[in-house]
């Protein structure tokens, strides 16, 4: 940091400490926003509505401010967060700034190739199933143990 606030450039810095240039130019950017605590406190992980990111991004896309300042005024840990929600946002639109889904998505069961008998037999494996678990729920319940 004193690098930086003795005037050097992000080039410079990069030679200088044998790192890419583009990891001191983000460095950079998290020191003009945190200034010397921008090494000392790693902020937490934080999650925006899809309102707020879509306010940011446009705001952004439409010059009214850089990602430095936006970053500033809603206290966000980098300018990158605001510049790759503004990439996701040309890449594939608005959708792209709304929530998603942890993990894989169900799978969902093709019964088309079953015959009526197999579906009925699945079926009544699904129902057996369902009986067994409010059995044992019964029984907890009797017990007082819910």
């Amino acid at each position: 940091m004193g690098l930086f606030e003795a005037g050097c450039g992000d080039r410079s810095v990069a030679t200088l400490l044998g790192v890419s240039r583009t990891a001191v130019r983000r460095l950079r950017d998290r020191w003009k926003l945190r200034s010397a605590g921008a090494l000392v406190s790693k902020p937490g992980k934080r999650s925006f509505t899809f309102e707020f990111k879509l306010e940011v991004v446009r705001r952004f896309v439409a010059g009214e401010a850089t990602a430095i300042e936006l970053a500033r005024e809603h206290d966000l840990s980098s300018p990158k967060l605001v510049e790759n929600w503004a990439a996701l946002y040309r890449r594939e639109g608005e959708d792209a700034l709304r929530p998603k889904r942890k993990g894989r998505p169900a799978k969902p069961v093709d019964t088309s190739g079953f015959s009526e008998l197999d579906r009925l037999r699945q079926e009544n494996l699904e129902l057996s199933a369902k009986v067994a678990f409010l059995e044992k729920l019964r029984a907890l319940k009797e017990q007082g143990r819910e």
